[in-house]
């Protein structure tokens, strides 16, 4: 019993790593990867919708950031130039779907939306970024 626990203890941190690493090799994939999705009136709408329903309550309503709280950080701003975990589409699209390990303070959405639908929400985005 405690050769197995010995085990799982010292190869569990390994796993994980490997696990992680292929994650992040993936996201550096997901730069190259381009938006399906037209961004069209219909999925800007849809985009916002979405938006509205899964990203508000904490990136607030017009996506600036939200405010956080004693258990989760403050949500960035989603309408700046650049952001933390990538700006390119595919990025964008990757962090949504399979959120951001390890703390995930970022959920994965992929089990909740469809992958059409994640890119509508990439449209809207891009859509009410800041020009500047």
């Amino acid at each position: 019993m405690r050769a197995a626990l010995r085990t799982l203890l010292l190869t569990a941190p390994l796993a994980w790593g490997i696990s992680v690493l292929t994650l992040a090799q993936g996201n550096a994939d997901a730069a190259r990867v381009k938006n399906p999705v037209a961004a069209d009136a219909a999925s800007l709408a849809e985009g916002k919708r979405i938006y509205q329903r899964f990203c508000a309550s904490c990136h607030g309503s017009n996506a600036e950031g939200g405010p956080g709280n004693d258990l989760i950080p403050a949500a960035p701003d989603l309408t700046d130039k650049e952001w933390t975990h990538g700006s390119a589409d595919g990025e964008i699209f990757s962090v949504i779907k399979n959120g951001i390990p390890p703390d995930l303070n970022m959920v994965p959405f992929g089990d909740q939306i469809k992958d059409t639908d994640i890119w509508s929400v990439v449209n809207y985005l891009r859509s009410i970024a800041k020009k500047n």
